[in-house]
């Protein structure tokens, strides 16, 4: 298997963890980059394969040499959740040698359909889950992910707990930006949101983002707040992943961190600007009813853009339509 951004690996791991309950004795071996390795671990039957994209792997030939290096792993089957042209070079080899392969059907034509400005055709798609789970069944192994398992809440260490304290307060996680502007909640509008909840003392409310501009904007946000942490660049991955994992709520995008939480079994709200949950990328276990979206009667053509990299004229201002307390009524009830 073959991930790239965020989203989409934390996106599998759900996904994988249902295979290793159903199939206890069929070995799994993931191909991503390094830094997702933390995703995977725990996960019994599960070994990592990092992808050196940089050095060895790099290239038509570098990815000739990965096929040779899984292969000495004696793999049977190929499964192919990304589909783009390295996953896609790679799982021919794997077919050329005589293996059994599938690759995900990321569904290009429904989407565009559901996104397109004229008769646009405004239904639900098979989610990102459940076209994964689609892979192994073609491979002869059928995944039921209704009763899903999530790991147990990590033990935070003393380098966490000094940042966030020890007090017993419901831990509101809120991770206000995605890859593209039309994803993101206006940030007066975000202010708004956290005001709102820090007038609860007994809420925590932990920002998360990375990279110097994000973690400018979240400082921006923590006055005059005690009981608001700015997590943006104190902690390592992994140790960010500890702290998601004991969120009470996380309020996010739609984005990557939306997916995290939810591959951890967290309560996820969910703001939706040009995208739209019906595009399949509702996080997973979660309710359509905690996804807020922008209003289709005033923005007719939303949703206008499956990953919102499409920018439409006077669409700048349609989350402003996601008001404040709506987003702050929804967080407080999953609490």
């Amino acid at each position: 298997m073959r991930l790239s951004a965020m989203g989409d690996v934390a996106m599998t791991v759900p996904v994988l963890r249902a295979f290793v309950k159903q199939y206890p004795t069929v070995k799994l071996t993931v191909i991503s980059r390094p830094f997702f390795k933390p995703f995977f671990e725990g996960i019994p039957n599960l070994e990592f394969f990092a992808f050196d994209e940089k050095e060895k792997h790099k290239g038509f030939l570098g990815l000739v040499c990965l096929y040779k290096d899984v292969k000495k792993l004696k793999v049977d089957a190929f499964a192919d959740l990304h589909n783009v042209l390295r996953s896609k070079v790679v799982s021919l080899l794997f077919a050329l040698s005589g293996k059994k392969r599938a690759t995900v059907d990321k569904g290009r034509e429904g989407k565009k359909e559901l996104t397109r400005a004229e008769n646009k055709i405004f239904k639900q798609l098979p989610t990102m889950f459940e076209r994964h789970a689609k892979v192994f069944e073609e491979l002869g192994f059928p995944l039921d992910l209704s009763n899903p398992q999530f790991p147990e809440k990590a033990v935070l260490n003393s380098d966490i707990l000094d940042i966030i304290g020890n007090e017993n307060q419901k831990l509101i996680g809120i991770a206000p930006f995605a890859q593209y502007d039309s994803k993101v909640y206006p940030l007066d509008l975000m202010k708004e949101v956290i005001a709102k909840l820090a007038e609860n003392s007994s809420y925590k409310i932990l920002l998360f983002g990375g990279g110097k501009k994000e973690i400018e904007i979240l400082d921006s946000l923590l006055e005059p707040y005690k009981n608001v942490i700015n997590m943006a660049g104190k902690i390592k991955f992994q140790q960010e992943l500890q702290l998601i994992s004991n969120l009470d709520v996380m309020l996010s995008m739609d984005s990557g961190n939306a997916h995290i939480a939810a591959m951890l079994g967290v309560k996820v709200v969910t703001l939706w600007g040009a995208t739209h949950p019906y595009a399949g990328f509702l996080p997973f276990n979660q309710s359509l009813e905690n996804a807020l979206t922008s209003d289709r009667n005033q923005y007719l053509k939303l949703p206008t853009s499956v990953y919102g990299n499409k920018i439409i004229e006077g669409y700048e201002d349609a989350m402003r339509t996601i008001l404040p307390q709506k987003v702050v009524d929804k967080v407080v009830e999953q609490l």
